[in-house]
């Protein structure tokens, strides 16, 4: 065996990902893998660096973001996640996905989450993951194939027909056929956006024939349920009978019980979710917020929950501000202002703290931002989600351990999306790493000051070359790949 390698971490605290104890040692990484661990004392290399009190662990595993577009526009465009220790990232969440659809004008929401219609220029998903390896991203990119996506393609390419119906057999054959080739091109699951009204009428049966596709590719199903509400419990039980009918995992997308009235409804979720796993492999991902955010919509306002503004296009002056402060300057109802902002978004504080908290503790539970990078005052948890989990509800709080928070966000979410020799420090996996102090490291961001980074990350790695050095920020590597189930 080689004694000399690229970068060598020397002294450091080793959390490898799976949820074992940390332990001390060294690192070595040569090009994109890493190439042993322990005592590495008679070993060189061409950098060394001495991780004393830092934790070196495998780089975060995002698995919810909207950075479909985001991976596309460089270095500078990840900066949010890279800050974090994100070094791979999960898109085409919640239905929405950049390809395999070509816009001809601004998208309907939720679509519009990821841009007008210059965006959706992609005829196929295999023309987006050409565009990912001629102009590779400076992280991982696992992706999703969106339903309202395909649905906006099979009901009316224009995207402006009426969606507020269930598809054709024909419709849906379509789009049957549409995430085949997605899939054998790279694409690893299908998402669903079920709540929102450009989906919310698909029945179930035109899901589980459009989902059809996973069952020979075996891809995963990942879902913005119907319902997160009233019928919590119910939409759980929907998303079952798609995978089980289909022979797919699923993955119930950013777990929360909104609205005041259901809070505390999470005991019955997760008890649920506990025996429906018994029958079928189920999990799901959490942000650590009490708020959630997405598009604005006047029909989903209730005056119990406050709404921020994060983008309005022909109010962009309006961001940042309380929908009820800007209603009371227009002398217009919450409802009325709302409808004069669109399209907008809007974060919507629905979320009690404390079933957050025991869906984030529960051990089935994935970490997920679902940040979303092109609102111009986004939510907090674009840039501080994982800091937040370490440093808030790891070490302030003692929620769980550091070992198993970092578990949440490695190898817990690359078993899950079947992320090959990712998500774990040991010999032959990728160097995809992260250097942090466990003692400082913490959210910067918050809801008033949303985009600042994250404190105590040290440095982040992607394939063994350095994409984040904390103080400088993103660096020129581009050194990530579409990674697909398996690979």
């Amino acid at each position: 065996m080689s004694l000399r390698c690229d970068l060598i971490f020397r002294d450091a605290t080793i959390i490898d990902g799976t949820g074992d104890n940390r332990v001390s040692g060294d690192v070595a990484v040569s090009g994109e893998r890493i190439t042993a661990i322990g005592d590495l004392s008679a070993w060189s290399a061409d950098r060394e660096i001495i991780a004393t009190g830092k934790v070196l662990a495998p780089g975060f595993i995002d698995a919810h973001t909207h950075d479909d577009r985001a991976v596309l526009c460089g270095p500078s465009c990840m900066l949010c996640k890279m800050s974090q220790g994100v070094t791979t990232v999960v898109v085409g969440n919640c239905g929405i996905s950049i390809s395999p659809v070509r816009m001809k004008q601004r998208p309907i929401p939720p679509l519009d989450l990821l841009g007008g219609e210059e965006w959706f220029t992609f005829d196929s998903f295999g023309d987006y993951a050409e565009r990912l390896a001629r102009e590779p991203a400076p992280v991982n990119t696992v992706a999703l194939i969106g339903h309202t996506a395909l649905r906006v393609e099979a009901l009316d390419a224009t995207g402006m027909g009426d969606l507020t119906r269930a598809a054709s057999d024909k419709e849906a054959a379509h789009m049957q056929s549409r995430l085949r080739e997605a899939l054998l091109q790279g694409a690893s699951g299908f998402s669903t956006g079920l709540y929102y009204p450009a989906a919310n009428s698909a029945p179930t049966a035109e899901v589980i024939a459009v989902a059809e596709a996973l069952r020979e590719t075996g891809g995963l199903y990942v879902t913005h349920m119907r319902d997160e509400g009233d019928g919590v419990l119910a939409s759980i039980e929907e998303t079952l009978k798609i995978g089980t009918a289909v022979g797919a995992p699923v993955v119930i997308s950013h777990h929360k019980c909104v609205m005041p009235w259901n809070f505390g409804r999470s005991t019955e979720t997760l008890a649920l979710i506990d025996a429906v796993q018994a029958r079928h492999k189920t999990d799901f991902d959490v942000y650590p917020y009490n708020a959630s955010s997405t598009v604005l919509m006047p029909e989903k306002l209730h005056p119990d929950v406050p709404i921020k503004i994060t983008w309005s296009v022909p109010y962009p002056q309006f961001t940042g501000r309380m929908l009820s402060d800007i209603a009371a300057e227009w002398d217009l109802s919450q409802v009325e202002a709302a409808r004069r902002l669109l399209p907008a978004g809007a974060i919507y504080y629905q979320i009690n703290e404390a079933d957050m908290q025991r869906i984030l503790s529960h051990p089935r539970a994935m970490v997920g931002s679902d940040g979303l990078p092109h609102d111009q005052f986004p939510h907090p948890r674009l840039w501080g989600t994982f800091p937040k989990v370490l440093g808030h509800y790891s070490r302030d709080l003692g929620l769980f351990s550091l070992e198993a928070a970092v578990h949440k966000m490695t190898g817990r979410v690359a078993d899950v999306f079947g992320l090959a020799d990712r998500g774990v420090i040991r010999a032959g996996a990728f160097a995809d790493l992260v250097l942090f102090d466990p003692l400082t490291v913490r959210d910067a961001a918050n809801f008033d000051t949303p985009t600042l980074p994250a404190e105590g990350i040290a440095e982040t790695w992607v394939a063994g070359q350095s994409a984040y050095v904390h103080g400088k920020g993103a660096t020129e590597a581009r050194a990530g790949r579409l990674v697909t189930r398996g690979c």
